[in-house]
């Protein structure tokens, strides 16, 4: 099999020779995917400087990402049509041209628009929270045009023949939901939903990454019709937990807990717990795509466990 088959075999269930990896290519290890995206994303996540909403990102520490430090939705009057990235520019598109051949029998893997994350980057966190209660129609009004959005962006991917379509919307803090399941049923769920059919009409599968205690919403993404969830962190949930209720039902793509496992530097535990995670959240026929942590000092990841994880993982 290719890497494309072996991926997409896996999420579908359907059994693969090995294990598909997403693994550092600067530690001599493969890739089963490749990434791609529309450029400049309406998406893009800064460490300072100013997006194309007219968000202000600063940095306080060593990661890739910053975060936004002025928000230009001060009242709901300034969501203009003036403010609203042109998704349709074709300057945006041009990098995405012939990438099915550049990706060649790799699984071809697109980024998209956050539909959480970008509102608050807009209108700050609290803002946002408070939205939910006192602005639910401008709100709402926000997360359609994010969600057309999408839905433009994957009719584009498409014409590639892209493989799945992702994007970030990390939902958990350490042990709860950062919002009520109820108003995210009421309010996200069913935007998820048009995204995730859109995307499996034009023959993509729905991936999400949301990092976080998110195990309150997880069953209702399936049911939107997520295929694989990045998930980075599993312990504020539990290995055996996420895989009674969740193994089988959709794929995750995942390292070892990035936040509990890797920063030990524990080898022989770093070991065990990739064997925890290919027993409680694999099955025989797929539902696991082992990956690495992209900003492996931001995270505090040395080396040595990162190479740990991927001999683990490949064994």
């Amino acid at each position: 099999m290719t890497s494309r088959e072996i991926v997409r075999n896996s999420i579908k269930f359907k059994g693969a020779p090995r294990l598909p990896v997403s693994f550092p290519a600067e530690y001599g290890y493969e890739n089963d995917l490749y990434f791609a995206g529309m450029w400049p994303s309406p998406d893009m996540r800064m460490s300072s400087g100013v997006d194309e909403w007219g968000s202000v990102w600063g940095n306080i520490g060593v990661s890739h990402l910053g975060e936004v430090r002025e928000f230009p939705l001060k009242s709901w009057a300034d969501l203009t049509e003036e403010i609203i990235p042109d998704i349709d520019d074709e300057k945006r598109w041009v990098v995405i041209k012939n990438i099915r051949e550049k990706a060649g029998d790799k699984y071809l893997l697109v980024n998209g628009i956050s539909i959480y994350e970008r509102a608050h980057f807009l209108r700050g966190l609290e803002n946002t929270w408070a939205d939910i209660y006192e602005e639910p129609e401008n709100l709402c009004r926000l997360l359609d045009i994010l969600v057309e959005m999408n839905i433009k962006a994957i009719k584009r991917y498409a014409e590639e023949k892209a493989d799945g379509y992702i994007f970030c919307d990390d939902w958990g803090l350490q042990n709860s939901l950062m919002i009520s399941p109820e108003k995210w049923r009421e309010l996200w769920k069913p935007r998820y939903k048009k995204i995730y059919e859109t995307a499996h009409e034009y023959g993509m599968d729905a991936w999400l990454h949301s990092c976080g205690y998110i195990s309150e919403i997880l069953g209702d993404l399936i049911d939107a019709g997520l295929d694989v969830i990045d998930m980075d962190q599993q312990e504020n949930m539990g290995l055996k937990y996420l895989g009674d209720n969740f193994s089988g039902k959709l794929t995750f793509y995942s390292p070892a807990d990035i936040q509990t496992i890797l920063p030990t530097d524990n080898i022989e535990l770093i070991k065990s717990y990739v064997r925890d995670m290919k027993r409680l959240l694999g099955t025989d026929k797929g539902g696991l795509i082992a990956k690495w942590y992209s900003d492996p000092v931001g995270a505090g990841h040395s080396k040595e466990a990162i190479c740990a994880m991927c001999d683990e993982f490949l064994k």
